[in-house]
């Protein structure tokens, strides 16, 4: 009999958030699923790593099913670190994180928490998908999302991702069923922020971050473009950093 995959799960909203409940329901269905993932909301942090503090880490029972449960005090790229080092008894064939309130497309995958673990997959060596729906809430219908997220599950598995190649997964926020799913790059688009300076009863100031996202993108091969189309996006995100179009040019610099 051939062996299920084991599948890792996690996310940045906690492990109690209907997301990643939804998310583990659909990874039963396909392999053993191990749940590592944070005890309170963990988004924006990035890729966050507990360096001068302590981690703690529990067992748990949330709800019915076959999945191991385990939460920690930690970030999501902790989460990833803790159940490679720590609890799994082998290297997982998928790392799944997610579903996470809200989108993580172009730029906002630099903060993302959900994105970070995932990443920290794939530079441990396990293929890994990030999932995000554009619905902030926290009664999302995210039951929608369930065929598609076991078809890309499913085309992963089979197909293999590249080494230091993850999955950025996007759904947008419909009334109607998707139009399908689009292969994008990563859409040029920052946050114009500000601070909102206020001062309190006792006369301390303090601020709130506050700022606009604004697409400067206007290309239809992009991630923005496909989920303001009704398309699920689906980017190939590499950790790799380097600017290697640029490497030649800096060589001829006087340094």
């Amino acid at each position: 009999m051939k062996e299920k995959p084991l599948i890792l799960v996690t996310n940045d909203d906690g492990i109690t958030a209907p997301g990643i409940r939804n998310l583990i329901k659909v990874m039963n269905e396909i392999g053993e699923v191990v749940v590592v993932a944070p005890d309170s909301p963990q988004s924006g942090m990035g890729h966050a790593i507990t360096l001068d503090s302590t981690l703690h880490c529990q067992k748990v029972i949330i709800d019915d099913g076959p999945q191991t449960e385990y939460k920690t005090s930690g970030t999501p790229a902790d989460c990833v670190k803790m159940a490679k080092s720590e609890l799994l008894k082998r290297k997982p064939d998928l790392c799944v994180s997610g579903i996470n309130h809200g989108s993580n497309s172009s730029v906002n995958i630099i903060y993302s928490g959900t994105m970070s673990a995932a990443i920290e997959a794939g530079i441990e060596g396990i293929p890994a998908i990030g999932f995000s729906y554009l619905d902030h809430s926290w009664n999302a219908d995210f039951s929608k999302l369930n065929d598609s997220i076991k078809n890309i599950v499913i085309n992963v598995l089979n197909n293999k991702l590249p080494e230091g190649v993850v999955l950025n997964v996007n759904f947008p926020k419909l009334d109607t069923d998707f139009k399908g799913i689009k292969i994008c790059r990563q859409a040029r688009a920052n946050w114009e922020e500000k601070m909102d300076k206020r001062t309190n009863p006792q006369g301390k100031e303090y601020y709130w971050l506050t700022g606009k996202f604004v697409n400067m993108d206007k290309g239809e091969d992009t991630d923005e473009w496909a989920l303001a189309n009704g398309y699920i996006s689906v980017v190939p995100v590499q950790f790799d950093l380097t600017a290697h179009h640029f490497i030649q040019q800096l060589n001829t610099w006087n340094f």
